[in-house]
């Protein structure tokens, strides 16, 4: 899971590179891939340069893309800033993404992947069908959340509705996840790492992917892990009993891990581990072959 990242920057470059290493089965966004302002003309070098083999059908510049899509990302403020229409909608984000159709014609959607079902939301406050608790967009999220059997349900948008960084929390999506059946609330926004507890409810920040990195402010009640010093992203690994979340640098350094467990009290977490070094990331393809480090 990567958020914040479209820049293009040798930071996004290293932040793609880790997330290759890993051979991850998809590739999940919390939003902002597309700086400055959502362009059609900047999207496939910021997305497809790097993560064109997880997109299907990709229709860009930098490779033949991949035989089924495996590259699922959420709407975040950046990606409105290019917008056409009535009602206005991200069109450059629409036209470049094949995602899953439905309520939300591809701005919000939901997908099952293994045993975890995803349910991507648009967080933006320009969203057609709404932002607030009892918009349609909400109530569709209530009515998926409850209808999914997955053993995991994980909530992906991009304004994070708790948050200890600059931006703060966006306390409009504040919405009753955990009520209506949810497992953890993954988020963006705000350019660093945070994991609080709210009520029970694992709440992720992750906005280190690849834009200029954020300082923390006064940290909020149940604020559990906090990290800004470099780039990275969330690796997430599932089973039908377990899930365990996971942020590592660019480095290669694992600075938090928390997992929860289905036997374990509905969902309980497990402690958490200490952080650790984790194998480092295989050598950057996106590096000119002088600026690599021969070892």
């Amino acid at each position: 899971v990567v958020g914040d990242y479209g820049d293009g920057s040798q930071t996004e470059a290293d932040v793609a590179a880790l997330i290759h290493s890993w051979q991850p089965d998809y590739v999940l966004t919390v939003g902002d891939n597309n700086y400055p302002v959502g362009a059609a003309e900047d999207i496939d070098a910021v997305i497809g340069r790097f993560f064109n083999d997880y997109i299907a059908p990709y229709r860009g510049d930098y490779g033949d893309g991949a035989a089924a899509n495996q590259f699922f990302p959420a709407l975040g403020n950046h990606d409105w800033g290019t917008t056409a229409g009535e009602p206005p909608v991200p069109q450059p984000y629409l036209d470049y993404f094949s995602l899953p159709d439905g309520p939300g014609q591809e701005r919000y959607y939901d997908m099952r992947l293994g045993p975890v079902h995803i349910f991507t939301l648009d967080s933006d406050p320009h969203e057609p069908d709404g932002v607030a608790a009892t918009s349609p967009q909400a109530r569709w999220l209530q009515d998926a959340l409850a209808a999914s059997d997955a053993p995991w349900k994980l909530v992906v948008l991009h304004h994070a509705p708790y948050s200890s960084g600059l931006h703060g929390s966006t306390t409009y999506m504040r919405w009753p996840f955990g009520e209506w059946g949810a497992d953890a609330v993954l988020a963006g926004h705000d350019h660093d790492y945070e994991r609080l507890d709210v009520d029970g409810l694992p709440y992720f920040v992750n906005g280190l992917g690849g834009d200029s990195r954020y300082w923390f402010l006064i940290p909020l009640p149940g604020s559990q892990a906090r990290y800004n010093k470099d780039a990275g992203a969330m690796l997430i690994e599932a089973t039908p009993d377990q899930m365990t979340f996971q942020f590592i640098t660019r480095s290669g350094e694992l600075i938090d891990s928390y997992t929860i467990d289905s036997a374990a009290s509905n969902g309980a977490p497990l402690a958490t581990q200490p952080p650790t070094q984790v194998k480092a990331p295989r050598p950057n393809p996106f590096l000119r072959p002088s600026q690599r480090q021969v070892e």
